[in-house]
């Protein structure tokens, strides 16, 4: 499906979607199923990607069989990824040209699951700081994805309505918040083989035809309709 003729804005998620920080994340949800003897493949990944950090403690204490101690692995998990994301973390292919298309055009944000001290380290290691004013994290809503909150504070302050707002998402924790809210959901699933419910699915950012549709109707609703003294 194309994207809609016109936009009031565009909302992109980071993990995995603008910034490759899914490796981080994985190294250190391998280390955490390893010291409760468990092997971490992609069934594993299913039940923590896009989570929060409480979400994902919680999902690894359940699935270990260990109620309780959901707080200690989101803990746990908070302190490796840490380090990982300290060694840096690339944009991801077509990032920063997707998002150099549409800034200055329509506005654009980052509405992140993760906690802002992550999110503002990824973006600036992926050297994409500087095309985002507004950046939302998991820290600035009582409820984060999968509920509509992150996405709806990012359209009330982008002054945008959520159906005429399209949502850039890699996960199924992503889609279903930006759904929730009401937007255009393109989907660019960062784990292989994963279906997304999403209005447009594309394989990576740097797709020519996704970049020639955003381009184009970034320039449309930047301009406005054409008039047409037709009136059809």
């Amino acid at each position: 499906m194309d994207l809609p003729l016109m936009i009031d804005a565009v909302v992109f998620d980071c993990d995995g979607l603008l910034v490759d920080t899914e490796t981080s994340w994985t190294r250190a949800e391998t280390a955490i199923f390893a010291e409760h003897g468990h092997g971490f493949g992609l069934d594993q990944k299913q039940i923590v990607i896009g989570k929060t950090l409480a979400a994902a403690g919680t999902a690894m204490a359940d699935y270990f069989g260990r109620p309780g101690e959901g707080p200690a692995l989101a803990q746990r998990l908070h302190d490796l990824v840490a380090v990982e994301l300290a060694a840096g973390a690339d944009a991801l292919p077509g990032a920063r040209e997707l998002v150099s298309g549409l800034r200055g055009r329509v506005p654009i944000a980052v509405a992140s699951n993760s906690p802002r001290a992550f999110v503002d380290a990824a973006l600036i290691s992926a050297g994409l700081d500087d095309l985002f004013t507004d950046v939302f994290s998991a820290d600035d809503v009582e409820h984060p994805k999968p509920a509509p909150d992150l996405y709806l504070v990012a359209c009330a302050k982008l002054n945008a309505t959520p159906s005429r707002t399209v949502a850039f998402e890699d996960s199924r924790t992503g889609v279903a918040s930006a759904r929730a809210a009401g937007l255009f959901v393109v989907g660019v699933p960062s784990l292989p083989g994963v279906e997304l419910d999403v209005d447009a699915v594309f394989t990576t950012l740097a797709d020519p035809v996704l970049t020639a549709q955003v381009r184009q109707r970034a320039a449309r609703s930047q301009n406005g309709p054409p008039s047409n003294s037709a009136g059809t």
